[in-house]
């Protein structure tokens, strides 16, 4: 049964580190991404990867996000360091047979994890 399912996020201070994760279930082939949205605005891509581990992420995250997948546990991760203020929004692990791309979601995925709050006070 295709599921994904997110775990980790929650509070951190400026500068700290945070891991996400999302097991999907099911998803093997699939391009995997982290979107990110907070109140008011469109949701964006921050890191997508392919099935063969190629990365892309948006300019905002660069250098300090790192997205990997472990096939073996069906697992995709997040490494987010040196968060800032404005990293805080609600982030959800997504899945579609089509490539993805960082920046503004124009279009519907195929499959969205529950979404987990990241806050990162100053």
């Amino acid at each position: 049964q295709e599921r994904l399912v997110q775990s980790g996020g929650g509070s951190v201070q400026s500068g700290g580190s945070l891991r996400l994760s999302c097991v999907a279930s099911g998803y093997t082939n699939y391009y995997m991404g982290w979107f990110r949205q907070t109140p008011g605005k469109e949701r964006e891509g921050v890191a997508i990867i392919d099935s063969d581990g190629i990365s892309s992420y948006a300019d905002s995250v660069q250098g300090r996000f790192t997205i990997s997948r472990d096939n073996a546990k069906n697992t995709l991760y997040l490494q987010m360091n040196s968060l800032k203020p404005e990293d805080t929004a609600t982030y959800y692990c997504a899945a579609d047979t089509r490539p993805l791309r960082v920046g503004v979601l124009r279009r519907g995925l195929y499959s969205w994890g529950q979404g987990t709050l990241v806050t990162v006070s100053s």
